[in-house]
């Protein structure tokens, strides 16, 4: 809680991924990888509730194991085409109200409480309505483009960009998928964490904003773990 205002962590976890199989439960420097965010939301000086949605039983016994509280997800929300805002809503329908949701995918592990709280924080001090974790990207986005058929680049680069080096590019950012904080009414009115007004970006560094979706992203993530970043 902060100011009155209260906190419903949901960290949602599906059992299946088919770019890496089991992800949420591959151990992370002894721990499985939902642990990581679970422990974070837990520390976290102004998260009021942490609920953990998921289709998997090893998944939701990890879960109340780490002290969170679970909810089984139908079969309905654990296919490749239910969208977060439906998961979030079966969690929301069978919890009591919150003045705010803070989606956690477990999938960012090196996301921690220090974050957790400083991007709550930004809310309260903006008045905002939302927040979201971005990181700068790792290439200007002024230097791609999509390719036709024949691989023809004819055109590839606008003009104003040919001949700058990359450090004169304006800085781009990108959401990390590692928090999304929004007012319960207004995430239910949009249906989307990413609101049409109101909302603010919380800066994260790109190492702590590594998103496990493939087997390189993992060992990244054992990467920085092991080297204490």
């Amino acid at each position: 809680m902060l100011n009155g205002k209260t906190f419903l962590a949901i960290i949602p976890a599906r059992g299946g991924s088919k770019r890496l199989p089991r992800k949420n439960v591959l151990e992370l420097a002894g721990k499985p990888l939902i642990t990581w965010t679970i422990e974070a939301a837990l520390k976290s000086k102004y998260i009021d509730k942490v609920v953990v949605t998921s289709d998997d039983q090893e998944i939701l016994g990890i879960s109340e194991k780490q002290g969170a509280d679970v909810v089984k997800r139908p079969d309905e929300l654990a296919s490749d085409t239910a969208t977060t805002i439906d998961v979030v809503n079966h969690v929301v329908e069978n919890i009591k109200e919150y003045n705010y949701i803070v989606l956690l995918q477990p999938t960012s592990p090196l996301r921690n409480e220090k974050h957790i709280d400083e991007a709550i924080t930004l809310l309260e001090a903006k008045s905002a309505d939302a927040i979201v974790s971005v990181c700068e990207m790792e290439h200007s986005p002024l230097w791609s483009n999509v390719l036709p058929e024949d691989g023809s680049m004819e055109g590839f680069l606008i003009d104003e960009v040919k001949n700058k080096r990359s450090q004169d590019l304006e800085s781009y950012f990108r959401l990390n998928g590692a928090i999304y904080i929004c007012d319960a009414s207004r995430l239910c009115d949009e249906r989307s964490f990413i609101l049409k007004k109101n909302i603010f970006a919380y800066r994260m560094d790109r190492k702590n904003s590594v998103d496990i979706d493939e087997k390189i992203d993992f060992e990244m993530a054992k990467y920085f773990v092991c080297k204490g970043f």
